[in-house]
């Protein structure tokens, strides 16, 4: 079975986006007047769950789960995340998170040698949008044939079920399409669906298990369709 799709994560696979997200989410709670800060160390923890919203309660679940009480606990956590991507966005729109090394060059020869490409991410529509508008052009979007984002399902990473919705709309089955991931959430729920997946790890994931990948790299610089091709054969 020849490589028909390339299938690609968004935060940490296409861009270093997670420290920008750690400063938004503590920007956030300092606005509205919380003594919580994430540091590196805990964020990394943190990442052993997918989803904004779904972070900050389980931070509050191992720390503060006096908080998850409150009567109003849903609309608090909806808002902090409403007001933390706002910071994310405008940090990305000012340019401070450029694509990680040889992504661009990739979805470049993908679409010259006519892979199609498609992105599965737990990550909200407008996060994925301001990133590649920012790094590639608002016309870049149109290179993806289907966007599977945080609100296409109900079940994030580790869960495969953005990969099925993807691999539906691409109308491939899972054993035409490569997957691109950063962690081993991405890793489980890309293989879960059936889908080979290299990994290009990020310094919030370096330490995950990657067993099961076909490969893993530390970026996708010297990456090419003909090694991908091979790796996928």
């Amino acid at each position: 079975m020849s490589l028909s799709a390339l299938i690609f994560d968004v935060d940490g696979t296409l861009a270093d986006t997670e420290e920008a997200h750690r400063l938004a989410f503590n920007a956030t709670f300092s606005k509205a007047g919380l003594d919580w800060e994430w540091g590196a160390k805990m964020y990394t923890h943190l990442l052993l769950v997918t989803g904004g919203k779904e972070r900050i309660r389980f931070f509050l679940e191992g720390l503060h789960p006096d908080v998850l009480l409150r009567d109003d606990i849903d609309d608090l956590i909806a808002d902090l995340h409403r007001q933390k991507t706002e910071f994310y966005v405008a940090a990305i729109k000012q340019g401070r998170v450029p694509l990680r090394p040889g992504v661009e060059q990739l979805l470049l020869q993908a679409r010259d040698q006519g892979v199609r490409l498609a992105i599965a991410t737990t990550t909200t529509p407008v996060n994925l949008q301001s990133l590649i508008e920012s790094t590639l052009g608002a016309q870049a979007l149109d290179w993806f044939d289907a966007i599977g984002a945080g609100d296409c399902v109900n079940n994030l990473k580790p869960a495969p079920d953005v990969y099925l919705w993807v691999l539906d709309r691409l109308n491939l089955s899972a054993d035409q399409c490569l997957a691109i991931e950063d962690s081993a959430n991405g890793l489980k729920a890309a293989t879960d669906a059936g889908l080979k997946c290299l990994i290009t790890s990020c310094p919030y994931t370096e330490h995950h298990d990657f067993d099961g990948a076909i490969d893993v790299r530390d970026s996708l610089d010297g990456v090419d369709i003909k090694q991908l091709q091979d790796r996928f054969a």
